[in-house]
């Protein structure tokens, strides 16, 4: 499906430096939903109004976005930008969104201008400065959970027969995943979403696109001219000590740490992401940096693995949106080998995923852009929120430690629901 304007089309993208900007780019945003964002540390890009929506499915889905996002801006001054979330599958809905106004922050192409207002110029729709009025912030009241043992029974059993598969030399590892449904007193501001992720999980992407919102802790990838980067993560252990600061809880934490990096499996998880994503993206790289050893990387309420690669780009160079397509599924979300891996969660979870665990970000009209993984989120239409997390099922993973990890992963959305 796509929705492109009639008539009275746009020409290009004006810009401004904002002299006085707000200490919070979410307050930007006016309206309630159809947030578009993508934040890291308080910096990023928030947008609002639609220009134009592509939605497509397919093996192609991010070329088919592209041409139309290329066609769509041909001959625009100025750097225009989408908004896009792919899905999981070839199967699931792709969604690509040109904004009529966004604001930037830091990030890539700002150097000397840390805060910028974009707007299309001739779409006829832009507001005039000072007549957008905003929508006060709404809290969602009280949050019930749907009963979700079946769900939750459900993913243990299919972590039992992985774990089968696995014994069997089918396939050395899967990503298994589960979702949780919410059910709200009042419609799902999600701006209130965006602020409490945001302000639990700074060191996590926290994004919305078409009703998905999320705080990724995992960077797909970032392209910025010449370079791109990419993170992996993949291992995880609890933060035990994530509650109250203090030695017990500090403790806890290196503690955490300490087993992680002497887990053996959690290293053979994560060494099998690593390779994922190297392979992906070594045929467009003249230089490929990738680190021998993970670091450890602490969250709200986990620790990961972690592996950052770091490269320089062949030219001509891919955009951000086709090094996201070559990379996804990484081992992280999908496994090894990925079409076995791939056909064991096809057969093992209930429910397509949508666009849970695709890449979801945002690029410009020259090919930069960035791309999280889409998870730690929730599908939000109206007083309802679906919820997804999963894990990576290997030889040695046990059914109830892996349904535990799986709900620890959804708990930042739910603490972003419930306060």
């Amino acid at each position: 499906m796509t929705l492109t304007p009639a008539a009275d089309p746009a020409r290009g993208v004006v810009s401004r430096t904002l002299a006085e900007p707000p200490s919070d780019l979410i307050e930007l945003l006016t309206h309630p939903t159809k947030t578009l964002s993508f934040l890291h540390k308080g910096d990023g890009i928030v947008a609002e109004g639609e220009f134009a929506r592509f939605v497509t499915t397919g093996a192609d889905a991010a070329a088919d976005i592209q041409r139309w996002f290329s066609d769509l801006t041909a001959g625009w001054f100025g750097r225009p930008l989408m908004f896009v979330s792919l899905g999981f599958s070839a199967a699931d809905e792709s969604v690509a969104v040109v904004p009529l106004r966004w604001w930037q922050r830091g990030g890539i192409n700002t150097t000397g201008h840390p805060w910028t207002e974009h707007r299309l110029f001739g779409a006829g729709q832009v507001e005039p400065d000072g007549q957008h009025a905003s929508e006060p912030v709404g809290a969602p009241g009280a949050v019930r959970f749907a009963d979700d043992a079946a769900s939750v029974a459900a993913y243990r059993a299919g972590v039992v027969e992985l774990s089968r598969r696995i014994a069997n030399g089918e396939l050395v590892k899967a990503v298994l995943s589960r979702t949780a449904v919410a059910h709200t007193e009042r419609p799902i501001d999600e701006r209130f979403l965006l602020g409490r992720l945001a302000a639990r999980n700074p060191s996590s992407y926290t994004y919305s696109v078409a009703g998905l919102v999320g705080a990724s802790p995992e960077l797909l990838v970032r392209r910025n001219g010449s370079e791109v980067f990419s993170r992996v993560l993949a291992g995880t252990a609890w933060r035990t000590g994530s509650g109250p600061a203090g030695a017990a809880g500090a403790d806890a934490d290196a503690a955490a740490v300490a087993r992680l990096q002497a887990s053996a499996k959690e290293h053979a998880e994560h060494h099998w992401a690593v390779e994922s994503a190297q392979r992906a993206l070594q045929p467009y790289c003249r230089l490929l940096t990738v680190p021998e050893e993970p670091s450890a990387l602490q969250l709200a309420d986990l620790v990961h693995l972690a592996t950052d690669l770091h490269g320089m780009l062949s030219e001509p160079a891919p955009t951000a949106l086709a090094l996201a397509a070559s990379l996804h599924p990484t081992a992280a979300v999908g496994g090894t080998p990925e079409d076995v891996a791939l056909q064991a969660i096809a057969e093992l979870e209930p429910e397509p995923r949508g666009r849970y665990a695709g890449a979801v970000g945002w690029q410009d009209g020259t090919g930069d852009g960035e791309f999280a993984l889409a998870l730690r989120c929730a599908e939000i239409d109206g007083n309802t929120a679906v919820l997804h997390a999963g894990g990576g099922i290997v030889a040695g993973s046990d059914p109830e430690v892996e349904a535990s990890e799986a709900a620890v992963k959804m708990l930042a959305i739910r603490h972003a629901l419930t306060g």
